[in-house]
């Protein structure tokens, strides 16, 4: 080809892409002002309507495929095609979304008349269509919900494929359903917990077409959510989750159930193909859309664990927001900065607008209640990992030694010493972690001095640990603990660190049917003495692998990390922390106490923290330091038996 060919070729291109570019840059697009898009389109006048998309699968064996239903509120834009906002749930029938569980509705005809929380109302009118997906085996949806698996992630896998063209869809009267018409395929895939692990997984897959995802709260493994590290949080879980979320006939998923049963494999604990099936962060380099995550420090139903591997493996534009809260939807938390932030990260990159979201630093973490700051990245710059030496103390509490502040990555060698003690099943995380100072059967405890400066922990926190075990294997739970008096989130009360107003405002445009305006919320913050920074747990016979157990013998020696869950938190000066070490944990597990006596030996053992900058940990004084008792009025409630939760 001639050189003046090729320049003919690159510029018939460019008059080309630029006759596309034209509209959104020109104003020709109604919604389109700027950088930005503004209210252009009706919300009451909005085009609503039901279809049943068709997957490849039939995982219920009645000799169809699948169908998923597909809820659709969307602009009449005219000849403008606009991209898709989507939220793929199994929670649409069964139990409703957002704080106020919000639940679709139908008209006469079985078409949509509202959907919860307010991204319909508020995109819509902005030029995005909003698509509500109920995931296979729920509310109107065939097939059987496999919690996590294929038939869920494929599912809503689906949906985007026929926005794209690449799949069929019906309406209710089985007449053929298009999109091509409406939409450029382009999808943003949003959701809470369960629905925010969907749009991992779908995002996991590399499909064509979606290009963010806003994982909120949400699963990466679910390995790591039912399973800590071989230990049970409950037994037959995937079980109970899919009779939860069920919407079809029990006998039309028998076989489905059967296989949750056998798949997960309770009686081992361990890592198979069943959970390597629903672990999506193999598959982060596959991941083409960017991510907005968004999760709670102190989110004890879907642990930070969730975000902070996947986070770290993601290779594709990411924005992390990161509360002091537990399970709690950003919309609860600072709702005028959540909806602009939202709003501008589905401009930039649903509608193709340069608004430099991009460009602005990529974490906002909440570092104290109601304080807010931004960061390059997570962890945060200058954060590195400091071993932290374990002494003998006073005999009965040890102390944590200071690394040199020098951001050197060891603190130098632990003490001698040894500390031996009995499983004690019955001893509950407030009474483990109350009075570190006196002797308290099933737990040790170990204390640094009184911090000379503010100490910034930003990254995942573990405790190796030297130890012989009389039995086959033990639980092993390590908890990091703040003491010193300070405001601090409660995130252990109902609101999980929210409270309810009785004000209301509203975040979009309303219809009889479908109200945009919903309760204001406030952070619950209280003064205590105490807070427990982040937990981890390990199954002493998984310490080699989680793929088998390898039963330990009871004379000899044995190095096993407990890994804990990832945390950014400063831990201010003049507060003391603490390393409370046990065995069963009946607060966030369901283990099976084997009775065992573990016995530690101090100088192999030791506390790696991710410190930043310089900031370290005072060397120890003999004694171990003193610490204040929580006052009656900071103490929960007696905790109860764990149970199971929903994601």
């Amino acid at each position: 080809m001639s050189r003046r060919l090729v320049l003919a070729v690159v510029a018939a291109l460019g008059a080309t892409l630029a006759l596309t570019a034209t509209p959104a840059h020109a104003g020709n697009v109604p919604h389109i002002r700027g950088t930005e898009t503004v209210p252009a389109y009706s919300y009451a006048d909005a085009v609503r309507e039901s279809v049943w998309v068709q997957t490849n699968l039939d995982n219920d064996a009645d000799g169809v495929r699948d169908r998923v239903a597909v809820d659709i509120v969307r602009p009449r834009a005219g000849h403008v095609r606009v991209p898709v906002v989507m939220e793929g749930s199994p929670y649409y029938k069964c139990c409703g979304r957002g704080n106020e569980n919000e639940k679709k509705t139908y008209d006469a005809n079985g078409v949509i008349a509202s959907q919860p929380l307010f991204y319909d109302n508020y995109f819509v009118p902005r030029g995005y269509a909003f698509v509500a997906a109920d995931l296979a085996g729920t509310s109107r949806s065939t097939g059987c919900e496999d919690v996590g698996g294929r038939e869920e992630v494929q599912s809503a896998k689906a949906v985007i494929d026929w926005l794209n063209g690449r799949a069929k869809a019906f309406h209710a009267d089985g007449s053929p359903a298009v999109a091509t018409g409406w939409t450029n395929g382009k999808v943003g895939m949003i959701g809470k917990s369960w629905d925010g692990s969907v749009a991992n997984g779908v995002a996991a897959t590399g499909v064509e077409g979606l290009e963010t995802i806003v994982p909120i709260s949400a699963i990466s493994s679910w390995y790591d959510y039912q399973r800590y590290n071989g230990i049970l949080r409950s037994e037959d879980y995937p079980e109970y989750l899919h009779g939860y979320v069920n919407g079809r006939p029990a006998e039309a998923c028998a076989d489905v159930l059967a296989k949750l049963d056998t798949g997960s494999d309770d009686a081992t604990g361990d890592y198979n193909a069943y959970w390597a099936q629903r672990n999506y962060r193999p598959s982060a380099r596959s991941v083409h859309a960017s991510v907005f995550l968004v999760h709670g420090i102190n989110d004890t139903n879907v642990t930070t664990t969730q975000f902070g591997q996947w986070w770290n493996d993601l290779r594709v534009p990411k924005k992390i927001w990161l509360s002091q809260m537990g399970h709690v939807d950003p919309f609860d938390i600072r709702r005028d900065e959540w909806v602009d932030t939202l709003h501008r990260w589905f401009d930039r990159y649903l509608q193709g607008l340069h608004n430099g979201i991009d460009r602005e630093p990529a974490a906002s973490i909440e570092t104290a209640p109601g304080t807010w700051e931004n960061q390059r990245t997570w962890p945060v710059p200058g954060a590195h990992p400091v071993r932290v030496a374990l002494g003998d103390g006073d005999g009965t509490t040890g102390t944590l030694g200071g690394s040199s502040g020098s951001g050197s990555s060891d603190s130098g060698s632990s003490g001698g010493g040894s500390r031996t003690w009995l499983d004690v099943p019955t001893l509950r995380e407030r009474t483990a972690v109350a009075t570190p100072n006196v002797a308290v059967a099933g737990r040790q405890a170990f204390l640094s001095a009184p911090l000379t400066g503010d100490v910034r922990l930003s990254g995942t926190p573990s405790a190796t640990l030297r130890v012989k075990v009389d039995k086959p294997t033990t639980s092993l739970t390590a908890r990091l603990v703040d003491y010193g008096s300070a405001a601090r989130i409660n995130y252990q009360a109902s609101g999980e660190g929210i409270t309810k107003l009785t004000t209301e405002s509203c975040w979009g445009e309303s219809t009889a049917a479908d109200n945009a305006c919903y309760f204001d919320t406030a952070e619950n913050v209280v003064t205590a003495n105490q807070a427990i920074l982040t937990r981890g747990w390990q199954d002493a016979a998984h310490h080699v692998s989680l793929r088998f157990t390898t039963p330990l013998k009871p004379d000899r020696w044995y190095s096993i990390t407990v890994p804990m869950q990832p945390t950014d938190q400063i831990v201010k000066a003049g507060h003391t922390l603490g390393l409370i070490l046990q065995q069963t944990d009946n607060d966030y597990t369901s283990p099976t106490p084997t009775g065992a006596t573990v016995t530690l030996d101090l100088r192999g053992s030791s506390l790696s923290l991710p410190l930043v900058g310089k900031s370290g940990l005072p060397k120890p004084s003999a004694v171990p330091a003193t610490v204040q008792a929580p006052a009656p009025a900071e103490k929960l409630a007696p905790a109860q038996p764990f149970r199971p939760i929903v994601p």
